[in-house]
């Protein structure tokens, strides 16, 4: 089995429509996840905020959107959103649940172009996050995000 290369180098985003709600709501019990987190690769940073009743995570920095702020998402495998910035992009979308775990997807990879349409997140320690992405139900890729402060 050829194993897929899921870079995850700024984060995750998502591939479907962005209809969510225009910024963060107030916060409520379980929120402990909400904020700003460092990726594994580039220096991503994805900041994760409440879309409504749900959570969503936009990618808010990267090395590479350092060197160039107007990247766009030129690997995208649907042709028609190859021209949106990367920079705020929606990176989780629709997770819920907490206070330690939260389930939802989509999520996407703006480095390699892959979607995921199931994920989780697990909150290991107060700044330590688990989030594993999944295009099948045992095909799934974990990473370790580092709140930054």
């Amino acid at each position: 089995m050829r194993r897929r290369s899921w870079a995850w180098a700024t984060g995750l985003a998502v591939t479907t429509g962005l209809g969510l709600a225009a910024g963060p709501s107030t916060a409520q019990p379980g929120d402990a996840v909400l904020g700003r987190w460092r990726t594994t690769a580039q220096n991503g940073v994805v900041e994760i905020e409440r879309c409504g009743a749900a959570l969503c995570g936009r990618l808010v920095d990267a090395a590479a959107l350092r060197a160039d702020p107007d990247q766009r998402d030129v690997r995208n495998r649907r042709s028609a959103l190859r021209d949106r910035p990367i920079k705020g992009l929606v990176v989780l979308q629709d997770f819920s649940g907490g206070p330690q775990t939260w389930s939802g997807g989509p999520l996407y990879d703006p480095e390699s172009g892959q979607s995921a349409a199931t994920g989780r997140l697990t909150l290991a320690e107060p700044d330590r996050l688990t989030v594993q992405a999944c295009i099948a139900p045992l095909f799934c890729r974990t990473q370790t995000w580092t709140r930054l402060r």
